[in-house]
C-alpha cells in the first residue's frame, strides 16, 4: 500500500512538512510506503475551464507544462492521498487550491477515478482560518467520493516560523492518532 502527499506550502521543508511527516511515522510502523510531493518552487497553473478533459476522458489534464499530469499519477497510483496546506488568508494556498481544482475536474471527467480512496487534510495554522482551509481539502475528498477517516481533533497543528509545529503537541498527537487510524482503514480496504 502506498499514501502520497502533496505538501502546498511555500516552504518545502516548513511546519506542514513537520506535520505530515508526523503521520507518515505512523504510516510506515505498519509498512505503508509514503512519498511526499512539495509543490514549492513547481511550475502549477489554475484551472481554465476548458472542459478538455471531459471531452478526451484520458485521465489527464489539457495543460500541460506544469506539474498536475504527475500529481494525478501519482493519486492514481496511490491508495491513499493526503492534501497538506498551510493556512493563507483563513483557506488553503494558491498551490493547493490549483491541484485541487484540476485533479478533481479531471477525476469527475473520468468516471471518479479517486473514487474509494483513502483522503486525509492537514493543515498548518498560526492561530485562525485552520478549519475553512480543512474543509476546501475535505471537499475534494468528499466530492471525489473518498473514505476519509478522523482523528482526535481537527487535523491541524500551530505555529508560524519553520519548526514551530513540533511545540504543539496536541497537533502532533493528532496527527499521530491520524496516521494511526488512516493505516487501520488502508489495511481494511485493502484485504
Amino acid at each position: 500500500m502506498k499514501v502520497v502527499a502533496f505538501n502546498g506550502s511555500a516552504r518545502k521543508d516548513g511546519n506542514t512538512a513537520i506535520l505530515v511527516e508526523a503521520v507518515f511515522r505512523e504510516l510506515k510502523k505498519e509498512k505503508i510506503e509514503t512519498e511526499l510531493v512539495p509543490l514549492a518552487g513547481k511550475k502549477i497553473h489554475g484551472c481554465i475551464a476548458c472542459g478538455k478533459c471531459f471531452e478526451k476522458k484520458d485521465g489527464m489534464c489539457a495543460i500541460k507544462g506544469d506539474i498536475i499530469n504527475e500529481c494525478i499519477a501519482k493519486m492514481v497510483e496511490a491508495d491513499g492521498i493526503i492534501l497538506a496546506s498551510p493556512t493563507y488568508f483563513a483557506d488553503v494556498s494558491t498551490e493547493m487550491k490549483a491541484l485541487i481544482d484540476r485533479t478533481g475536474y479531471v477525476a469527475k471527467a473520468n468516471d471518479d477515478m479517486f473514487r474509494r480512496k483513502v483522503g486525509a487534510a492537514v493543515v498548518a495554522v498560526r492561530r485562525g482560518g485552520a478549519i475553512h482551509a480543512f474543509d476546501t481539502m475535505n471537499h475534494f475528498f468528499f466530492i471525489s467520493q473518498m473514505v476519509v477517516p478522523g482523528s482526535s481533533y481537527w487535523n491541524m497543528g500551530l505555529g508560524l516560523e519553520a519548526g514551530e509545529v513540533n511545540d504543539d503537541e496536541e497537533g502532533l498527537a493528532t496527527m499521530t492518532t491520524l496516521g494511526a487510524n488512516l493505516a487501520w482503514v488502508l489495511k481494511k480496504l485493502n484485504k
